[in-house]
């Protein structure tokens, strides 16, 4: 009767580790989709400004070059002109260089589930 009993014994504490380990597993899961929301409108929201941002400035810099241009037009209109291409070009670039970089930088995404789960194997690696 021992014997029936140890088998039975260690399949319950199979199924108890295979349960923590499917629960853990969800746990890591709920986290993952959490932060692929976060992620998700974080980026739009970004998208959005970002746009509206370039739309504006850039519609009112145009029509504030066109001002100057106006107010030169008689005396420097030529040096207007070069001033605010300069400028124009000037800023692409700048936008250009900032945008390579930022592509060139590591994305934060899953690191709060990477950083979890290192911890599990840590603690696993502990008890063993």
């Amino acid at each position: 009767m021992a014997d029936q009993a140890r088998p039975r014994g260690m399949l319950r504490s199979l199924r108890g580790l295979i349960s923590t380990g499917i629960a853990l597993i969800e746990n890591r899961l709920e986290l993952l989709t959490t932060e692929l929301k976060e992620e998700k409108t974080r980026v739009v929201s970004l998208l959005i400004y970002a746009l509206a941002a370039l739309i504006l400035l850039s519609v009112g810099t145009v029509f504030l070059a066109v001002l100057f241009t106006a107010l030169l037009w008689e005396s420097n209109r030529l040096l207007a002109l070069g001033v605010f291409a300069t400028l124009f070009l000037g800023g692409g670039v700048f936008a250009l260089v900032m945008a390579a970089r930022l592509v060139r930088q590591q994305s934060q995404l899953f690191a709060a589930s990477l950083a979890e789960l290192r911890g599990d194997r840590e603690a696993l690696e502990r008890e063993e």
